[in-house]
């Protein structure tokens, strides 16, 4: 669902900014206290961004529907960082994406956070996922859970974007048409996602308990937090850099519901605003579409482009969401001395 400049205007695209901007900050002073409680949660909130980059790089295939889809990774990284850490590290992944990679616009930034971050973090997974997990923890509650709150925060999100593009006067797409496609689709992708995410919670509830937001995670000692987190950050490498080379090649659930809409997966955007902003994202991002700029139709180049975006993506994200980590404890430190 990372949406393009092109299906929104300045005005829905600058209040979903302000909205997500606000989301963030709540995030960021809850964030604070959370932190100065527990340390350990920084690194884990690099390599779990790390691995949700590279997870989210590898589209598996819809059967009988020539699309495809991937984990948006919300349920995963709030049910092991809580809410707050999570909506924040996964507004890091949304953004490299958007800056380095040209994956989702600039202007519809605003909209692809609160899509695929707000709804995740702060909608299905204290309301469903959460409530499901508290009455009793197994694994026929993490997979009811974690299923219900994926297909839940999908919906929402999938719905969403086609209010986004009708109060931007996407007048080429249909309220009704692009409602009818993306929904069904995006349920069939949410419950591959739910049955994905409760496969991981699930081997970390039996091998690691205490990373689970809803346990204890000062149980870590500082041996068994370096193994996590390089257990975590070698396979989000291999994700990234390997795994993301068999993806599917189909269109993704929204471009495809643009197609079945138009005939057309491209939608035009032709204001300043439009302009200026895929101007700056042409010179900011090195691998565009998760490729070279140069010779993009060469198989080897595509392939090698694919995986240094998987392991650049990673790495870049594990650094700007421990960043976010150590900025947040230390704003904290300062305010309070």
């Amino acid at each position: 669902m990372h949406m393009a400049d092109a299906l929104v205007s300045a005005a829905t695209g600058g209040a979903m900014w302000a909205a997500s901007a606000g989301a963030a900050t709540y995030s960021v002073k809850k964030v604070q206290t959370e932190i100065e409680e527990n340390e350990k949660k920084i690194p884990l909130m690099g390599v779990m961004g790390a691995f949700v980059f590279a997870s989210q790089m590898i589209n598996f295939t819809i059967p009988g529907t020539g699309s495809s889809g991937h984990i948006g990774g919300g349920i995963l990284l709030a049910a092991l960082l809580g809410p707050h850490a999570g909506f924040l590290t996964l507004i890091s992944i949304l953004a490299i994406q958007a800056l380095f990679f040209a994956d989702g616009g600039l202007l519809a930034l605003g909209c692809n956070i609160f899509n695929m971050g707000f709804f995740t973090c702060y909608v299905a997974y204290p309301l469903i996922y959460k409530k499901i997990i508290h009455k009793k923890m197994s694994k026929k509650n993490i997979l009811i859970g974690s299923l219900i709150a994926a297909v839940v925060g999908l919906q929402l999100g999938s719905f969403a974007v086609v209010l986004e593009t009708f109060f931007s006067g996407k007048t080429e797409l249909p309220f009704g048409t692009l409602l009818i496609m993306m929904q069904p689709i995006h349920l069939a992708i949410g419950i591959v996602e739910g049955l994905l995410t409760a496969a991981v919670i699930s081997f970390l509830w039996n091998t690691r308990p205490e990373l689970l937001e809803s346990s204890n995670m000062d149980k870590i000692n500082n041996s068994n937090n370096k193994k996590v987190v390089a257990l975590l950050l070698c396979a989000a490498l291999v994700l990234g850099g390997i795994a993301s080379l068999y993806a599917s090649n189909n269109p993704d659930g929204l471009e495809w519901s643009i197609e079945k809409t138009i005939d057309s997966n491209e939608v035009e955007g032709n204001s300043s605003i439009h302009e200026l902003l895929r101007n700056v994202q042409e010179k900011i991002s090195f691998l565009p579409d998760y490729n070279f700029k140069s010779d993009q139709e060469a198989q080897t180049q595509a392939k090698l482009g694919t995986s240094v975006s998987g392991i650049s993506g990673s790495i870049l994200t594990l650094i700007v969401a421990v960043l976010i980590g150590k900025i947040s404890k230390k704003y904290r430190q300062i305010n309070k001395g």
